[in-house]
């Protein structure tokens, strides 16, 4: 029977996800990719790793879906967007993969921005540059590592990367070109952008840009060999996860908002035209004349994450040992938190922020009476609220009436429902748990020639359960948010005075 693989590389798990062509998730198999942090504010992680943990992800779910390689008709990817992966001129890796929490290019960022190169860069690419931007990152790279930036071959993505090493073949698509050097009016890669950035020597790095959905190579005997694959399966370019996640959720349209509560709080709609604003970046769609609007920050389910990795370990192995979730264990403590009242704020700043590089993650009205419930409660509030920030920039620009959520913490109805509160608007699940693959394995449907366009072939999957805000507890919600933005600007000026604090101390250690 014909199938489809998705690949989906976020930011701690690469996964491989085979779909019957209905959209329908027959196995799914993951593998953990460490990341590497050698200093503050550089978070990193080791390609040949990455696509080894891909590889064996591959063969697991190709065994898992009980059906021969044979079946699987396509292949494509999608991985967590922006960030670098660079490599020589002979095609190997140039050092490890920056991926996009990185944040060491903070001092540049700042620096574009009151020098007016932010500005420009707006009009120009249709966003302003970012901490883990390509262009940022370069930029930082060639002041402080010149050696590295001279050897400097391709500039790929995450997704660009594993294409690669499925195929042999160097590539990116339309999506993922459009994250630092492209003309926002043309979609077409602006040598006056790469000389914006200090970076014209970079102009052969680029690589050639095609459809997301376009066959871009065959899977080689060396991948069918670690794999399990095929070998001369087709492969599609892919996309950027972004894109990759909207399209999955079925939110991949105008008149929708498509919300990705992963690492990133991700709110996105399709534009027929070009509208730039500091609020977004102004990216290219899959199709030329149309545009992703794209409000985001490194401030969402991470938080969640983080939460049980630092506070809930032993019960997260307890749970394991006992074939259950910790997510199951604590939603009753989260239920149990939402039913009585609490003053208690998360900041889900952790690892970024809309308020720039500096800010960090803070609970704010914590008593010792408090729980881990009530913590839990604050930190997913607060991840909603972030959401919250980027969706009404956006309303402020596009027209649309109803929201697709997906990302792990989607699952439990309680979230959906709090989403739908603090947005006060109609929230609706995605079908599937894996969203970005789906999307990834759609544009492999699409180069196939099973689905006739992506449009269409992303509605196959009926959608989940919606939720509609309920008005008191919107009302509720309104003060609690007015509240948690009044004291991130009251943080604003403070947040850089406390991120100074871990200099004094590296100046003068404890002895």
């Amino acid at each position: 029977m014909p199938s489809l693989l998705g690949i989906d590389s976020g930011l701690t798990v690469t996964k491989a996800v085979v779909f019957d062509v209905d959209g329908t998730a027959i196995s799914v198999a993951r593998r953990r990719v460490s990341q590497r942090i050698p200093k503050p504010r550089f978070v990193e992680r080791d390609m040949h790793e990455l696509w080894s943990a891909t590889a064996e992800a591959i063969r697991e779910a190709i065994a898992l879906s009980g059906r021969p390689a044979s079946d699987i008709q396509a292949v494509a990817a999608t991985a967590h967007g922006d960030g670098i992966y660079l490599v020589d001129r002979g095609l190997r890796p140039l050092g490890n993969g920056i991926v996009s929490l990185d944040s060491r290019a903070g001092d540049i960022v700042d620096l574009w921005t009151t020098n007016g190169v932010a500005e420009k860069a707006i009009t120009l690419t249709g966003q302003a540059p970012h901490v883990s931007a390509p262009s940022a990152l370069l930029a930082f790279i060639h002041d402080h590592e010149p050696e590295r930036f001279s050897h400097i071959g391709h500039i790929m993505s995450c997704k660009d990367w594993l294409r690669f090493c499925l195929t042999g073949s160097a590539g990116t698509d339309r999506t993922e070109a459009s994250t630092s050097f492209v003309d926002v009016e043309t979609q077409g890669y602006s040598e006056e952008a790469l000389h914006l950035f200090g970076l014209d020597a970079l102009s052969d790095a680029l690589l050639p840009a095609a459809r997301s959905d376009e066959i871009v190579g065959r899977v080689t005997a060396e991948a069918a060999r670690l794999t399990g694959l095929v070998e001369g399966t087709p492969v599609a370019a892919g996309l950027h996860d972004v894109v990759a996640s909207a399209l999955g959720a079925g939110g991949y349209a105008e008149g929708v908002v498509a919300i990705v509560a992963g690492t990133y709080s991700i709110n996105e709609t399709l534009t027929s035209k070009a509208r730039v604003d500091r609020r977004w970046f102004c990216r290219n769609a899959i199709a030329p004349g149309i545009w992703n609007a794209m409000s985001i920050s490194p401030a969402s389910s991470a938080n969640y994450e983080w939460f049980i990795e630092k506070l809930c370990a032993a019960d997260r192995t307890r749970c394991e040992a006992e074939g259950v979730t910790i997510h199951a264990l604590l939603a009753s403590e989260i239920d149990a938190a939402l039913a009585r009242p609490s003053p208690l704020l998360f900041h889900p700043y952790l690892y970024g922020s809309p308020y720039g590089a500096s800010a960090s993650g803070s609970f704010f009205g914590l008593g010792g009476w408090h729980d881990r419930g009530d913590m839990l409660r604050a930190v997913l509030e607060g991840i909603a609220f972030n959401h919250r920030i980027h969706v009404d920039a956006l309303r402020e620009g596009f027209a649309f009436t109803e929201a697709r959520l997906s990302g792990g913490i989607s699952r439990n109805p309680a979230v959906v429902q709090m989403f739908a509160d603090v947005l006060a608007m109609p929230v609706t699940v995605t079908g599937t748990d894996e969203a970005a693959a789906w999307g990834a394995a759609l544009c492999a449907g699409v180069g196939a020639g099973i689905y006739h366009d992506l449009q269409s072939a992303s509605n196959r999957r009926e959608p989940g359960g919606t939720c509609r805000p309920d008005p008191g507890r919107s009302s509720d919600y309104e003060k609690r948010y007015r509240l948690f933005v009044e004291i991130a600007e009251t943080m604003k000026p403070l947040w850089p005075k406390i991120a100074g604090l871990a200099d004094e101390s590296a100046a003068h250690p404890a002895q």
